[in-house]
Parts: C-alpha cells; structure tokens; sequence
C-alpha cells in the first residue's frame, strides 16, 4: 500500500479555526435566555442554534479539507457531503433539545455534551467517507483520540456555557466548542493515511474541490452574517433603566418618569387600579383575565398576551398557557413528575398548576 504525500495550506486551516469559533459563538449565544421566551420561540432559537452549531462543524471540515493537498485529483461525493452536513445539524438539535426542554440537570448537561461530541465524530467520519479516486486509511491510534477529544471536550464546553448563562461562560464555552471541532479533525488527520483509489465509488453525483468550495463559502458566509448579529448586542451592554428626570440631551428639556404600572380592574362600572405587587397570580379567561388579589377577583379587560408583555417588567411569570404569577406571593412549591403546582399563603387563593415547559423557568425564579 502506498500513502501519498499530504500538505496543507495554513491560510485555509487557520480560516477552519475561525470558521469553528464563529459558529460555536453564534450557536451558543443564540441558546442564551430560552427561558424567557414562549415556546415557539424557543423551538426557532434552538433550531437556529443548531443549525450554526452543526453548520459550523461540516464547513471547519471542509474548509480544512480544502486546504489539503496531494499528488492525485481527487473528488466528492456529493449526497454523503450533504448527508454528513444534516446529520450534524440533527445531533447537536437533540441535545439542544435536551438542554432547553427538560429539566438541566448535570447528567443531562454532560448527555447533552457527549451526543454533540459524537455529532463531531459522525460528521468528520461520513465526510471522509465522501472522498473519490481517493481512500481514508485510519489507525486505532486516531479514532480514539479523536473521540475522547471530541466528547471530553464538547463535554467541558457545554458544562462552561450552561453553567451560568453569562457573557463569559459563552466566550469560555465558544473556545472549549471550536477547540474541541478542530481537535477531532487535525488529530484524526494526523493519524489518517490516504491512497489512491482507480475507480470512482459514487453514491451520489460527484463534485470537485471547486463545487464544493462555491458551497463552503455560502454556509460560511451565514455563520459569519450570524456571528457579526448576535455580536452587535452581545458585547454592547445594557442601558440601566431609571425613574427618575430624562434629560433630552438634544434639546436639554426634562420629561417626568412614566408612571408606575398598575392593573386596571372594572367593578360595577369603576375602574380600580390595582398594584401588581399586590397581586398573587393572573389567570387567562378567552378575551379577558381575573386577577387574584388577597381580598378577592377581579375582573381585568387585559387578554393574556397583553397581561404577559406588560407583567413581565413587574416579575411575574407564566407557569402555564392560562397562568401568570408572582413568585414574591408563593408559598411552596409541589413537584408532581413533569409538572407542578404553585401553593399561596392565603388558605383562599386557589393553588396554581405548572406546565412541563416551563417547570425550569418557575424553579429558577423560586431560587430551587
């Protein structure tokens, strides 16, 4: 068997490097405070989020794989290459999935860390197996290296980035992520000999370095167009909001603060105004909603959806579909399976169910 001579072209492998930084970062900032959002959402932000992870994984490989050279011309087979891109999307989507869907625990984290490691494994190995008139030849050496690195690696990253969703944790996780991405790769090809192979092996159409160069640079340049939007808020930091006088700095001219929000309830043709502090919980009725204070019910012309955008300044969470609460108002907490139930200290106030989906967001503002 006769290997033939492998060289690589720095400029591109440095450009694989950057590519797996860039999509580690947008991926893992684009996962940053699901809770707080409605679960559609969610399932948009989670599926966007492994479309840049995934993304990010084939393209550090082909990107590197463009960057090697040989004696021989050699192709690709065109359905394993898009074959091995889906598969990595669809590994790093059900461990995300894991993440924001069930409960966080540290063996889901670390579950969660493995798959995407061995989403790692799967993509660098079928994209290999793309490869015409040119064959992989491995050494056990490689292939158990490359896997510890993998999974070890996405491992520690997912445990940095999910440990405390901060600005930091996600740079620190971004690193741990394209590390562990271009560990798998440059170990296994350093313990990976190539021979030529006579005839083509085609599974489906074959396309050259050139075709796939046209379709590495238009999914890099969508993890970059993504990188530069999530980057734009990430390092800007927030404004502080403040009650007191707001200076127009144009014209010098001074507004009062808004008015505190309070709840307008109707009783007999009035309208009260209650205090959301003084408010245990919101429960959606179709069009309208009752607020539940300790001195009773009240009626409130707010639909859910108005009640959830203008609550949520105030604290207040939603536990189910039909419920928002004020966490300062529970007493305890009932862990029933997959969901629960929020109990009040006022012996009239009836208890509050909590939906599997947002079982997370509930525990975390009871501090659990």
């Amino acid at each position: 068997m006769v290997f033939l001579n492998v060289s690589h072209n720095t400029a591109l492998v440095a450009a694989s490097v950057l590519i797996a930084l860039a999509a580690g970062f947008t991926g893992l900032t684009l996962s940053k405070d699901l809770s707080k959002q409605s679960i559609s959402r969610r399932k948009i932000s989670v599926a966007a989020s492994a479309i840049a992870l995934g993304g990010g994984i084939w393209s550090m490989h082909f990107v590197a794989m463009l960057g090697i050279q040989m004696p021989i011309l050699f192709y690709y087979d065109a359905a394993i290459t898009l074959a091995s891109a889906l598969l990595a999307i669809l590994i790093v989507g059900t461990a995300l999935l894991l993440l924001h869907f069930r409960e966080r625990t540290p063996a889901t984290v670390s579950a969660a860390g493995a798959l995407v490691g061995c989403g790692i494994l799967a993509m660098h190995y079928i994209g290999m197996a793309g490869l015409q008139l040119c064959r992989a030849v491995y050494t056990p050496l490689g292939l158990g290296l490359s896997a510890i690195s993998a999974i070890g690696l996405c491992i520690a990253a997912f445990w940095i980035a999910y440990g405390q969703r901060t600005n930091r944790s996600i740079l620190l996780g971004t690193l741990c992520f394209g590390f562990a991405v271009c560990a798998v790769h440059f170990v296994a090809i350093a313990n990976t000999r190539f021979v030529a192979v006579p005839t083509l092996n085609e599974f489906g159409p074959v396309m050259s370095n050139e075709t796939l160069a046209i379709g590495v640079i238009i999914s890099s340049f969508v993890i970059f167009g993504g990188f530069l939007w999530m980057g734009v808020t990430f390092f800007i930091p927030p404004i502080p909001l403040t009650h007191d006088l707001v200076v127009d700095a144009a014209d010098s001219v001074s507004r009062p603060a808004p008015v505190a929000l309070r709840i307008p309830c109707e009783q007999n043709g009035v309208t009260h105004l209650i205090d959301p502090a003084q408010v245990a919980f919101v429960r959606a009725e179709g069009h309208y909603t009752n607020v539940y204070t300790k001195s009773g019910q009240h009626f409130c012309v707010w639909p859910i959806t108005e009640a959830v955008k203008r609550l949520a300044e105030a604290g207040f969470i939603r536990t189910h579909r039909s419920y928002l609460v004020n966490p300062v108002k529970v007493d305890h907490f009932e862990r029933n399976k997959d969901n629960g139930v929020c109990h009040f200290a006022e012996s009239c106030m009836p208890p509050v169910p909590v939906s599997r989906s947002n079982l997370k967001v509930v525990r975390d503002a009871l501090g659990l």
